[in-house]
This record gives structure tokens, sequence and C-alpha cells, in this order.
């Protein structure tokens, strides 16, 4: 008769700051074709590829195979993946090299909360099916949105449209045109007069008046929207973008009906609020968020405070879409939550998202009949 022994282990990473959450994730980096193992060659070309700058001996790939697959099976399992991390004899031909690569890859990040948050007990199964063990699971979340950063694909959706936005520009400037008085302008720059072309409502994000004023909106995509792409991916980026631009028009359309756009202001801001949407949803991943939130929530507040005692306390008359940046941010917020990745979801925040997105729709099918009703009403 077989004996069934149990006993209770708790498992020390290799680096005492690193979860069975971050190992799992550097697994799954490994492991490419995501069939839940690591086979040689998955190894090998891991090891091999340009990642590692050939940092490794060739004899590398051997020797961690002949060491680490306990059950000469060919391939890793992730419990074998782990204790390979784990295994004092491999550390310093391999985890030394791993922890290298990662740390080149991943923004500096302190100390996690080592506490972490108490899973229960994880069966786990010995190789010859005789004894079987129960691991003590610990659930790390501090940090691990930074973790997410990647340079793979390389974040260029928001590099694009600026350029776009500066050939556009310059073939104005070249005509002598300025002001946004150009050929490119007249046809791009939103209109109130011409709310039947609809494309105005987001391609003024492309026209700006100055040299100022493009600089000042490129400098601040580029530095928001990059660091949310390498995260988020291009196509969420560039969703919460259009649809910061398109709200911003059809609030202005609204509130200010005489006033004509120019500028990529909508879109901007929306990357602001963006980035509150993905610390609200990321609260609990994300190193430092009362102090990112605090940032971001400061300088929309003094944009906010400064355009209305701009307007309604020095009655300044400025040339500035204020209800186009207030439009924005509201999509970007909104976008954002629906849009953005959540990497642990949680019921509160399921609650969350659809009251988002139904709000933002809910707001968008508004504006736009209003406009269909204006138009059609004083055309």
């Amino acid at each position: 008769m077989q004996a069934t022994q149990r006993e209770t282990a708790v498992s020390i990473p290799l680096t005492p700051t690193r979860s069975d959450l971050y190992w799992r994730r550097i697994f799954n980096k490994y492991d490419r074709d995501n069939d839940g193992r690591i086979s040689y060659v998955e190894l090998k070309n891991i090891i091999e590829s340009r990642e590692y700058d050939h940092d490794l001996p060739d004899n590398v790939v051997e020797k961690i195979m002949a060491l680490a697959d306990r059950d000469n099976s060919g391939y890793l399992e992730f419990a074998e993946f782990v204790e390979m991390m784990h295994n004092p004899a491999l550390k310093a031909v391999f985890g030394h090299f791993v922890a290298r690569y990662v740390h080149s890859i991943i923004p500096h990040r302190g100390p996690v909360d080592t506490t972490g948050r108490w899973s229960g007990f994880q069966p786990v199964s010995s190789s010859d099916g005789v004894r079987t063990r129960s691991k003590a699971v610990f659930t790390y979340t501090d940090g691990t949105y930074e973790e997410e950063y990647s340079c793979w694909p390389p974040a260029i959706s928001m590099i694009i449209i600026s350029l776009v936005e500066i050939v556009l520009f310059c073939y104005d400037e070249a005509q002598g045109k300025t002001a946004a008085t150009g050929p490119i302008a007249k046809l791009f720059l939103y209109n109130p007069r011409k709310r039947h072309e609809a494309w105005r409502f987001l391609t003024y994000m492309l026209v700006h008046v100055n040299v100022v004023h493009l600089l000042v909106n490129l400098l601040v995509q580029l530095f928001l929207g990059v660091p949310l792409e390498m995260v988020h991916k291009w196509w969420r980026v560039v969703l919460v973008y259009l649809a910061g631009v398109a709200a911003g028009s059809l609030a202005t359309s609204l509130a200010d009906p005489k006033v004509y756009l120019a500028g990529a202001s909508g879109g901007v801001y929306a990357l602001i609020t963006a980035h509150i949407a993905t610390i609200i949803m990321n609260w609990a991943e994300m190193e430092f968020a009362i102090i990112q939130l605090l940032v971001f929530v400061l300088l929309a507040g003094v944009d906010v405070g400064t355009a209305v005692y701009d307007r309604y306390w020095k009655q300044t008359q400025q040339n500035i879409g204020y209800v186009a940046h207030l439009g924005g941010a509201v999509a970007g917020l909104l976008v954002g939550i629906g849009v953005l990745r959540n990497l642990e979801k949680r019921k509160w925040e399921k609650r969350l998202w659809w009251a988002a997105v139904i709000l933002y729709f809910s707001l968008m099918i508004a504006g736009i009949l209003a406009n269909i009703f204006w138009e059609s009403r004083f055309l």
C-alpha cells in the first residue's frame, strides 16, 4: 500500500521580493507557443536571442535541462521552472542572467510588500505520485503593473500621429499661411458653420495655430501616450485619444457653438485622464498608486481652475477651447476605464466598467443628436 505524506512548505523565491505571480509572468514570456511547457528548443532560442546579448555559453541549455527536468520529459513544467529558479545549483548559471535581463527591460521599482494576501493552500503532487504536499500561497500584486511595461511591439502610434501633425503644419507654413489659415487648416479645422462636414470633429486635431501650440501638444502626448502604449498596446491608446478628440469637439459645439477648434488638446487631455483611469482600475497592482493619482488629478485640476478663473472672474478673452479640454478629459476617463487593461478584475471594477461604458455612449449619442438637430434647424 502506498503511503501518503502531507507537508506544508512555503517557497522562498530567488529574489525575496518576487512572488509566484512574478515567476508565472516570466514563465509565460519564455513559453513562446503557449502550451504551458518550455521545450528545449524554446529555452535554447531564448538564451541565444539578442535579448541576452550572448551572455550565456552554448552549453548552458544542456546543463539547465539536465538539472531541472526532473521527470525527463524534455520539457520544463511551471513547477519545475520555479524550482529551477530557486535551486542554488542553477542560480549561478541561469538565475543571475534572468534577473539581469528582467531588470534591463522593466523599470526600476522598490521592494514589494512581502506580507502579501493569504490565498490558502495549493496542492502539489510529486513526480512519482506517492507523496503529495501543500504549498502556502500568498498573492503579491503591488508593482505587477510596472512589470507589464514592454518595448515590443514598439510604441509608435503617438509618434506617427505626431509626425503627421508636424508634416501638415510644415506644409501650411511653407505656403506662407500662419494661424491656421493654410489650405490644410481650412480643410481640417473644426468650423461650427460646417458641422455637416463630419470629419472636422476629428481632423481638427491635426491642425495647429503656431509652433508653440504644436510643440506643447506634441510633448505632452508623447510623454503621456508612449508609457500607456507600452502597457496597453497601441489600439487601446488610439481609441482613448480619438475618443477625447471627438468628445472635445462635440462638447464645444454645444457649449460654445461659435468657437472654432484647432489642435490636439482634446486627445491630450484624454491621455491625462486615461492615466487616472488605469490607476483606478489597477490600484492594487500599481506601485505608489496614490502618488501617481494625486499628480494627475492636480495637473487636471490646475488647468480647469485656471480656465474657470480666467473666463468668469477675470473675464479674459482667450482663444483656448477649454470646453474641448473638459470634454476630452471626461472621455479619456470613461473610455480609459472601458478599454485599457485591467490586470486583476474585481467585482466593483466590473460594475464601474459598465457604468463608464454606458455613460460614455449616452453622452456621445446625446451630443451627436443635438448637433444633428442644431444643423437641421439653422441651415
